[in-house]
């Protein structure tokens, strides 16, 4: 059984469906408050590496909390990056999924869940 941490915020609609789409294949998982309890420093260091390209990735950059910020992220570095994710689990582009405590999963898509979760 794969071993499945799932940051989320109880107000997110996307959240509350993508741990439906969890729940409706049996996959357990731990569900953590994102806001109340945002991921350790190691998870943020394993989606920014992952997802280096587009540092942007990782902020949910339709939610109030940033846009009150009025940031340059990729001016940022990896240090002032998981300051700012920890300082306020709100700028996190959620639900933050992590599985086998290797691979971060952002946001819900079916078919990345699928691929990932299911076939992986």
């Amino acid at each position: 059984m794969k071993k499945i941490i799932f940051y989320s915020y109880l107000k997110c609609s996307t959240c509350r469906k993508a741990a439906k789409w969890l729940t409706s294949k049996n996959l357990e998982f731990q569900l953590i408050d994102i806001v109340k309890e945002p991921p350790l420093i190691n998870y943020l260091n394993l989606a920014l590496e992952q997802y280096s390209e587009d540092k942007k990735r990782i902020f949910n950059t339709r939610g109030k909390a940033i846009k009150t910020l009025n940031l340059d992220i990729n001016g940022l570095s990896r240090e002032e990056i998981i300051q700012l994710l920890l300082g306020d689990g709100k700028l996190i582009k959620r639900p933050f999924l992590i599985y086998e405590g290797k691979k971060v999963i952002l946001g819900f898509n079916e078919i990345e869940y699928t691929k990932q979760l299911i076939k992986g």
